[in-house]
């Protein structure tokens, strides 16, 4: 056997039709473009997202307002009248570790006992009402 003797197997290969090259190719006159439109001239072909002539969906659509940052961080957010149940009689309580989360405290609700809360951040009104409860805050 040489290397001259080897061929594809058969029916694996198929023979290049040549276009425009006679009537008698069968693929002559009009070289399988089709009779007359915009398709069958040269550049012909259209940009993406035509949509004949109506308006394209990428224009119809409303533009994507406004900014959002990469560095923008994500709290669970915790009020007041739900950290006297979730202590249950303990002095202290980690919130973050409780929700494993980041946590911010705000100020819905009352709080009685006097608690030592942690957590990543608290609003102005949350740390109002701990001092008058004579708890105190602890930023993680």
């Amino acid at each position: 056997m040489r290397i001259s003797d080897l061929k594809p197997k058969s029916n694996s290969t198929h023979k290049k039709i040549r276009v425009g090259r006679g009537n008698g190719s069968g693929k002559g006159t009009f070289s399988t473009y089709g009779c007359k439109g915009a398709k069958s001239r040269s550049g012909g072909t259209k940009q993406k997202g035509f949509e004949g002539g109506q308006t394209p969906l990428y224009r119809r659509l409303p533009k994507f307002r406004g900014f959002k940052s990469l560095r923008r961080e994500e709290f669970i957010e915790v009020n007041l009248d739900s950290i006297e149940k979730l202590a249950s009689g303990s002095e202290e309580i980690n919130l973050n570790e409780l929700f494993a989360w980041n946590v911010k405290v705000l100020g819905r609700g009352t709080i009685n006992s006097s608690l030592k809360i942690k957590a990543s951040k608290f609003s102005k009104s949350a740390l109002k009402k701990i001092e008058e409860a004579k708890g105190s805050t602890e930023v993680i």
